[in-house]
């Protein structure tokens, strides 16, 4: 009989011989989501057998972690704010410095009702988390994405949170045309030159998702040019970007023209979310 237990500590011991960090946490989530519980739950039912079907499917599961493919991948899933999205290798896998976003975008002054763009959206986290929160307020919701894959599966998210939202292929702003009150992008910011030095499971994001050219700006550059051509008056846009880029993208989006220019950091003090208002 392989209880609860058995699977934690075995797959436990394993995924830290293949060198997954925080190998505990990541067995607990497999398990947990294999049962339907909450993490948490696991501590109350140590004891409790598992028959072959779980067993055999977490061993499948734990074989692909070992290989470091993501967590979040194999669950399928990802928690972010108060919500849940599908999630897989067609869009990038949304950093906790994301939500960060979200709930600085959140104490924004917004015009409203507010019409809201998500650019370079991937599974939609950005923008359908502040739809959902801004509630009635968020009057417009379009969602953008030169990925045709990124899309499909930000309709998926959108149609399972019950949230309206017109998606858009676009290259930056080629495709889309009219005015927005509120623009949000996490576009692809690591340097190329970068590459090297990631993560294994970070490569299982799309690279299209990841890599901003040689210094990691090649796509902000233009973006940062272009925004104000589509944001209403008072409009705001907010970005994430990546270490050493906040200044930069700053000083990209005061030379564009906006106005109460702002610079946040993320929990680790690192400015990270240039935001910016058209007067």
């Amino acid at each position: 009989m392989t209880t609860i237990l058995d699977v934690l500590e075995k797959g436990s011991a394993f995924l830290s011989q293949k060198g997954v960090p925080d190998a505990r946490l990541n067995m607990e989530l497999l398990v947990a989501h294999e049962l339907s519980l909450k993490r948490m739950d696991l501590y109350l039912r140590f004891d409790q057998p598992l028959d072959e079907a779980h067993l055999s499917s977490l061993r499948e599961k734990l074989k692909k972690r070992g290989q470091r493919i993501p967590l979040q991948h194999l669950n399928g899933v990802i928690h972010f704010g108060n919500y849940s999205f599908q999630s897989d290798s067609r869009a990038l896998i949304p950093r906790p410095e994301s939500e960060e976003l979200v709930a600085l975008v959140e104490t924004l002054p917004l015009n409203q009702p507010t019409r809201l763009l998500d650019l370079g959206c991937g599974s939609g986290v950005l923008g359908l988390t502040l739809a959902k929160d801004l509630g009635e307020s968020c009057e417009e919701l379009t969602m953008a994405d030169l990925s045709t894959e990124a899309l499909a599966l930000c309709e998926q998210n959108a149609k399972s949170l019950g949230v309206a939202a017109t998606l858009v292929q676009s290259d930056l702003f080629a495709s889309l045309s009219g005015s927005f009150d509120l623009i949000v992008a996490n576009l692809p910011y690591i340097p190329a030159r970068d590459r090297a030095s990631l993560e294994p499971e970070v490569l299982h994001d799309p690279e299209l998702a990841l890599f901003g050219g040689d210094d990691g700006l090649d796509l902000i550059r233009p973006f940062c040019q272009a925004c104000p051509d589509f944001l209403s008056p008072g409009g705001w846009v907010a970005l994430e970007v990546g270490h050493g880029q906040g200044q930069k993208v700053h000083e990209l989006l005061e030379a564009a023209g906006l106005t109460d220019l702002r610079l946040a950091s993320d929990l680790n003090g690192i400015p990270r979310f240039p935001l910016a208002r058209k007067g």
